[in-house]
């Protein structure tokens, strides 16, 4: 037993010195030599800023909510819940959901990385610009938000439970950083080049995206800090914002191969789920562009009949018919006039379509675009904050806003003096202070339709255009336009400290909450 222990443990010892001897082959066994273990930012960039536009949140944000809410679209579906001011906990935390955990997460970490290396000084900028705007869509949708700390969870431990800071904060903070962003961009440091899907890495025009930016958060200030909004705007303008259509923020968007290189919103809308069959023109929008002449009417909706079939579409201008929002297909027949609904069986189809021909996955989705910063510049000037002409502005924000549409289609070019007859019917030149902003007002509203997030947000804080809430028995909080969304119900549970914080501070977590420029907490 003793010869057997003893050889034993020979054996082992020289397991045991083989085994040391060889450890760091060992420890060689467990490296992949395939796996990536650095990656041009870049990339996370370019994936960043796809993702901006992904179907889940734009579906249920900007078409469900925002779109029908604003009344450029309208829905007998009661999915759609904007329509009648219903509440879906997916719907209204949808792109909370998605970009704190997705969009922001991946611009953040770019920032992190390129922080320190005056080589990706246009890569650092860049990200820091579009986080921006993401997060102030997130502030201007629901509020108090996380934004320091905001996407920076993989840097810190501290940064999991991130703080919701007031809205007034944040926007302090956007300015700040938007600022700095757009002083760092630099034709020394290397160019974004491809991987750039707004501008291929022109950072002449970033800087004018920035300005833009900076005036757009101005304008929604204005309410509420007045002085502060006419130094940011009255700065940027002088930097240099958009001059042209050539100058729009929009995503380059392809029709493949994968669905995040594809118009998320657009890939609702019609291509993969076609929920447009479900949502029609509002009879709000048609009525305005009829009562105007716009030109734009026929550039909106396609005709009235089966979006299906091309053949059923009936697209004379004087037979268009809006859907008024509020209204379910049982309740309709009593909202339209005798014989509305007799031409199509299927209830939605008796009413003007959205256009196909904007609705492709390589559209553009707009950020922010030039049309909206001179209809920007013509408050500004009615305002006093600048000394350039009001009408100038205003002509040139409607001019702008009608002829973008050849970027989604030639078909869509209309003539100047289609135009000019247009705007000379608005009155803009004879009207009152008052009704030069109602006037700006209503241009804006129009300006952004499919970027209805921003409708709304614009909407809330001029009042313009007038709109009426519909009116059913079944609205959430009652028959009121919401003045927010509500949070993604996961932070109760997941963030409960900080949501609460951010709930007590507001005075509520609800579709009838202001946020800060609204007149709120």
């Amino acid at each position: 037993m003793r010869l057997r222990n003893k050889i034993t443990g020979l054996l082992l010892g020289a397991i045991l010195l083989g085994t040391s001897c060889n450890e760091q082959d060992l420890l060689d066994l467990n490296i992949n030599e395939n796996a990536v273990e650095d990656i041009d930012m870049r990339y996370l960039f370019s994936l960043g800023t796809l993702r901006i536009g992904g179907e889940y949140e734009n579906t249920r944000a900007n078409m469900l909510y925002a779109a029908t809410m604003i009344q450029h679209t309208a829905s007998t579906a009661g999915y759609f819940s904007g329509d009648k001011y219903f509440y879906s906990a997916q719907y209204s935390g949808a792109y909370m959901e998605r970009h704190f955990t997705d969009v922001i997460r991946l611009f953040s970490h770019v920032i992190t990385k390129t922080s320190e290396d005056p080589n990706e000084a246009n890569l650092n900028a860049a990200a820091t610009v579009l986080r921006v705007f993401d997060l102030l869509r997130m502030t201007d949708m629901y509020g108090d938000i996380p934004y320091t700390q905001a996407g920076y969870g993989l840097e810190a431990e501290e940064n999991w439970f991130p703080t919701y800071q007031s809205q007034q904060e944040v926007y302090s903070l956007m300015i700040a950083d938007l600022k700095a962003a757009r002083d760092k961009f630099s034709p020394s440091a290397r160019s974004l080049g491809v991987q750039d899907f707004l501008y291929g890495g022109d950072i002449d025009k970033w800087k004018k995206f920035t300005n833009s930016l900076l005036m757009r958060m101005a304008m929604r200030m204005s309410n509420v800090d007045p002085s502060t909004a006419q130094s940011v705007f009255t700065e940027a303008n002088t930097s240099g914002a958009f001059t042209s259509n050539d100058d729009i923020a929009f995503i380059h968007y392809a029709p493949g191969p994968q669905g995040v290189n594809r118009n998320g919103l657009n890939d609702g809308y019609w291509n993969t789920y076609k929920y447009s069959r479900d949502c029609k023109i509002s009879e709000t929008f048609l009525n305005w562009m009829k009562a105007n002449d716009d030109p734009r009417m026929m550039i909106i909706t396609g005709g009235v009949g089966n979006p299906d079939d091309a053949s059923t579409w009936i697209t004379d201008p004087e037979k268009q018919i809006g859907l008024p929002n509020g209204y379910n297909s049982t309740n309709l027949v009593d909202a339209v006039p005798p014989g509305t609904l007799d031409g199509f069986s299927t209830v939605q189809q008796n009413f003007s379509m959205l256009n196909l021909k904007y609705l492709d996955w390589e559209d553009p989705y707009y950020l922010i675009s030039y049309a909206e910063v001179e209809l920007m510049r013509a408050e500004a000037a009615v305002k006093g904050w600048i000394s350039s002409n009001p009408s100038t502005h205003f002509t040139n924000g409607v001019t702008a806003a009608i002829s973008s549409w050849v970027i989604f289609d030639p078909s869509f070019a209309k003539t100047g003096p289609e135009i000019q007859t247009y705007i000379a019917g608005r009155g803009f030149d004879a009207a009152s202070n008052a009704d030069k902003l109602k006037l700006i007002g209503e241009e804006y509203w129009a300006a952004t339709y499919l970027n209805d997030i921003e409708s709304w947000s614009n909407w809330r804080r001029t009042g313009y255009p007038a709109l009426t809430p519909t009116q059913d028995p079944n609205a959430f909080e009652g028959n009121f336009i919401p003045r927010r969304l509500r949070y993604w119900e996961s932070e109760i549970g997941a963030n409960p400290e900080n949501y609460q914080a951010a709930v007590s501070r507001m005075g509520g977590d609800l579709f009838a909450t202001k946020v800060w420029w609204d007149g709120g907490n």
